[in-house]
């Protein structure tokens, strides 16, 4: 019996009739890039939202700290990243930029907006099970609408795929 296509040899083997599918754009890829952007954001999200509770700042200044911190700390592990892997520091900061600008704006505005949102959670003292709670609810959200972003933008190339073509 004659086959019209020749079996695969491997994973990665197909039929080069069939247009070719981008290696690391399923869900799985996504929420590996997801989970990542949510590492930096939440270390810049809960140190920012700490220190403003703390010190008693006002919302917005409380939610603007949160947010520098969360694109310095999520800038600063992709970096660290391309940097292990030989990438020249200038070259790295434009990498981070360009891998994870549009998933860490996008964790922020929904994460800041859930916490926000959440009646008394701004105004909640550090020991209070509300503060907490709505930070952890609010960065679960952030991750949740978060990775089909990611998942478009990898799929095009874009986003974490950027930096992902420098640790090969």
């Amino acid at each position: 019996m004659h086959q019209s296509t020749p079996p695969a040899d491997g994973p990665h083997d197909h039929d080069d009739r069939l247009p070719a599918r981008r290696e690391g754009t399923g869900w799985r890829t996504a929420a590996q890039a997801t989970a990542h952007c949510l590492t930096g954001c939440a270390i810049g999200e809960v140190l920012g939202m700490v220190i403003g509770t703390a010190f008693a700042l006002h919302t917005g200044a409380t939610v603007a700290l949160a947010v520098v911190l969360a694109f310095f700390f999520g800038y600063l592990l992709t970096m660290r990243g391309l940097l292990r892997a030989g990438v020249a520091f200038r070259q790295a900061v434009r990498v981070a930029l360009a891998a994870d600008t549009v998933s860490i704006a996008v964790m922020e505005v929904i994460d800041n907006v859930v916490m926000v949102g959440v009646p008394g959670a701004m105004d909640a003292r550090l020991s209070s099970a509300l503060f907490w709670g709505a930070l952890a609810f609010s960065l679960a959200v952030a991750f949740v609408v978060t990775l089909p972003v990611n998942r478009w933008m990898i799929a095009r190339g874009k986003g974490h795929a950027v930096a992902h073509r420098h640790h090969r």
